[in-house]
């Protein structure tokens, strides 16, 4: 399998301009842990995470070196951690010239890199503008809902994918963070719903999709205000036969 199979399409991003507290804010709401960056052009510039905001003067949890050592490191280290602890904007945080994939890489090439970089996240991009992101999320479901001695997804799969995701993304009702696995015609719905009955909309539509022969929901309800989630019915009975 490769990227464009399992990526998510549909993309949150932020400006380098996005404050903190909005990049924050966003990542709460849409649950996912880190954001493409980009410019006005619409070129990927960064990517800032999770990681980002654990050392943050507002929570108390700012670096503490010693004397000898920040002697050792210089003046230079010391104001890096200085921006990055109080820094407001997005750019004054994100990690720059992230790592990037290609619609047409494998899965094995994308878990070696995460491995190696030790990053959850890998945008996919089409010269410099990014078309997807593929997720440690994206990985799980798909070694979750696909058989290893099952052949890869056909072209008729690969299409199938394409007319569900763009069926899903014009409403205002779509999962966030889709993610559309379709081997086979067996449809796997994966993403983050914060209404119920956006659940059975995005089950009615896909199964709406000619060639279609079976659906399985995995969408994760989750309360915006609270954060609280929930697994998906069908998951939650997987869990409890097991």
């Amino acid at each position: 399998m490769r990227a464009h199979q399992i990526m998510t399409r549909s993309v949150v991003t932020v400006s380098p301009e996005t404050t903190i507290v909005d990049a924050a804010n966003l990542m709460l709401q849409r649950h996912v842990s880190g954001l493409p960056v980009v410019d006005t052009s619409g070129k990927l510039v960064g990517i800032v995470s999770e990681g980002d905001f654990i050392r943050r003067s507002e929570i108390g949890t700012g670096r503490k070196r010693g004397r000898w050592l920040r002697f050792i490191l210089g003046p230079g280290r010391s104001a890096s951690d200085f921006v990055q602890e109080h820094g407001r904007k997005v750019f004054e945080v994100m990690t720059r010239s992230p790592l990037t994939i290609a619609e047409d890489t494998a899965l094995a090439e994308i878990v070696d890199l995460m491995e190696k970089n030790n990053v959850k996240r890998l945008p996919v991009v089409r010269g410099d503008k990014v078309v997807g992101i593929v997720s440690r999320a994206n990985l799980l479901q798909a070694v979750a809902s696909l058989a290893r001695d099952v052949a890869d997804p056909t072209a008729d799969d690969d299409h199938i994918r394409g007319r569900i995701i763009d069926a899903l993304e014009k409403n205002e009702w779509c999962p966030f963070g889709l993610s559309v696995v379709v081997r086979n015609g067996i449809v796997h719905l994966s993403g983050v719903i914060t209404e119920e009955h956006a659940r059975q909309a995005a089950v009615v539509a896909a199964e709406n999709i000619e060639g279609v022969k079976k659906v399985h929901d995995h969408l994760c309800w989750v309360d915006a205000m609270s954060g609280i989630y929930l697994n998906s019915p069908e998951d939650d009975g997987l869990a409890k036969a097991s």
